[in-house]
């Protein structure tokens, strides 16, 4: 499924954003089960990490750890802006894959997995998970989401929203 928009932040990641493609529907029924679907649009972001994300040890965990705070703060700035002007928006959180609003149940989100759908990502297998390969980062990458009912042209205004605040 061809997103509906595709960017880059002065945050330093890209994003996209797509309705739910029906191979999708039932897994996103399950993280978000008073959702309209018909509505909902998905924005996986990938940023772009300094080291290999795949090994191991503190300066990885560090980059981790960088990253998350990163795509934690433009996510609650974005949906802030959606939820005051009264849409339903949650992101989910990339270390727990539960979402962050929306708590009311203990489902995951699988985020490898829908890049692989959303944006035809390739996967590979690492140990006992499945890790993200961006097509030109490779496993370089740290892939995280956002969900809203809002329309298009009220999410792209909060993220330019956000854009502005972090290019101030």
């Amino acid at each position: 499924m061809a997103p509906l928009h595709k960017n880059a932040t002065p945050w330093g990641m890209e994003y996209s954003v797509h309705g739910v493609p029906a191979s999708m529907k039932r897994e996103i029924q399950t993280v978000f089960p008073t959702v309209d679907l018909e509505k909902l649009l998905i924005v996986p972001t990938c940023q772009r990490s300094t080291v290999d994300l795949v090994k191991t040890g503190e300066n990885v965990e560090n980059e981790k750890d960088r990253l998350l705070e990163r795509f934690m703060a433009w996510a609650k700035t974005v949906c802030d802006q959606l939820t005051s002007a009264g849409h339903w928006a949650d992101y989910i959180d990339p270390c727990s894959g539960l979402p962050m609003v929306h708590t009311d149940l203990n489902t995951v989100y699988p985020e490898v997995a829908a890049l692989s759908i959303l944006l035809g990502y390739q996967t590979a297998n690492a140990g006992c998970c499945k890790v993200l390969l961006h097509p030109d980062w490779g496993s370089a990458v740290y892939p995280a989401s956002l969900f809203t009912e809002a329309p298009q042209e009220a999410l792209l205004a909060a993220i330019e929203t956000a854009n502005a605040a972090q290019s101030a």
